[in-house]
């Protein structure tokens, strides 16, 4: 399977394929609202900004599994975000991504990657031992550890890298600008 076979739910409960996106460097996050890291929409719109005239799209799917951090239905959430943020890159519908409810995009996903590391830092810190709690083995499998996980695919569909919540935002859109 290739990330263009995947079908996902858009804000209005249409169904939206992937193909739409060929030729496209796509940058895929599950976000939330409500998280220590909800302000990386600020850096990732900067991103869609400089770059989407040059191939960019950024998929965001909100989720609402790591301590409830997403709690508003898919309007809500599109208000916050355009509003606090001026999001303007595609926003899809509220999603599971890891578990049984698991959507079937994020299962590929995180079949396809394995966690590397919070990295070093405060962040880093305080996430490593709640992780630890909720999945004892997090160190050892693909599964999503927190809201913004980020994957990057090349223009052709590959998939290039899986960014954590932790890394470097000046790192990420290096590389994007690399694929573009």
């Amino acid at each position: 399977m290739r990330i263009y076979d995947f079908q996902v739910k858009a804000q209005d409960g249409s169904q939206v394929s992937l193909s739409e996106y060929k030729g496209k460097v796509m940058l895929i996050v599950n976000t939330a609202t409500g998280c220590g890291f909800t302000p990386q929409y600020e850096p990732l719109q900067a991103i869609y900004d400089a770059c989407h005239d040059q191939g960019l799209e950024i998929l965001d799917f909100p989720c609402n599994q790591f301590a409830g951090q997403a709690p508003g239905s898919d309007e809500e959430i599109h208000t916050f975000c355009t509003g606090r943020f001026g999001i303007t890159f595609p926003q899809f519908s509220k999603i599971d991504v890891n578990g049984p409810d698991a959507d079937p995009l994020f299962k590929y996903l995180t079949a396809n990657t394995r966690f590397a590391g919070f990295g070093e830092g405060r962040m880093a810190e305080i996430l490593s031992p709640i992780v630890a709690q909720m999945d004892p083995d997090f160190k050892n499998n693909g599964n999503i550890k927190w809201n913004f996980t980020k994957f990057l695919f090349d223009r052709e569909g590959n998939l290039v890298a899986r960014y954590e919540p932790t890394d470097d935002m000046n790192a990420l859109a290096k590389q994007i600008k690399a694929l573009l």
